[in-house]
């Protein structure tokens, strides 16, 4: 129980982030790189701000990690996102060696850890832990944001 308060604790923080994003108009997700108890690095989504495809909260997250590590390895790191991480982030993840992802919105349409590609089980040589965690708040606010975009 306690892990999980931990858990939620930093999925929260994640969920601040997301919230950054959807004040510049982007798709509502947020993601903190945690390192021996500590948040290391945070991200939002920036994809329509800064007119590249490649920053996703993860990916941002990842990328302040290993700077504030200088080193591209997160070994011993864990990755909290509000969104169950794309194809392109969970590749990401792999390669920076990030030992677990934890989430806590599960994405039908891009998912690429339990929704469509399940990417951490395929076999491939970098072996990553990962577990969903649902929250309500993180599911609410996205679904809000597209609800929204609809009108």
């Amino acid at each position: 129980m306690e892990k999980i308060l931990e858990h939620k604790r930093f999925l929260e923080q994640a969920y601040l982030e997301s919230i950054k994003a959807l004040k510049k108009g982007e798709v509502p997700v947020g993601a903190v790189v945690v390192k021996d108890g500590k948040i290391i690095s945070k991200g939002h989504n920036q994809r329509i701000s800064k007119q590249n495809p490649l920053y996703h909260a993860e990916i941002v997250a990842i990328q302040e990690a290993s700077k504030k590590l200088n080193s591209w390895r997160l070994d011993d790191c864990i990755l909290y996102t509000t969104l169950e991480p794309c194809a392109m982030c969970a590749g990401a993840v792999m390669q920076a060696r990030i030992k677990k992802v934890i989430f806590c919105v599960t994405d039908t349409k891009g998912g690429a850890v339990v929704s469509n590609l399940n990417i951490f089980d395929s076999g491939l040589p970098f072996r990553v832990d990962y577990e969903f965690i649902q929250m309500d708040k993180p599911k609410e606010l996205l679904q809000e944001f597209f609800k929204s975009l609809r009108k």
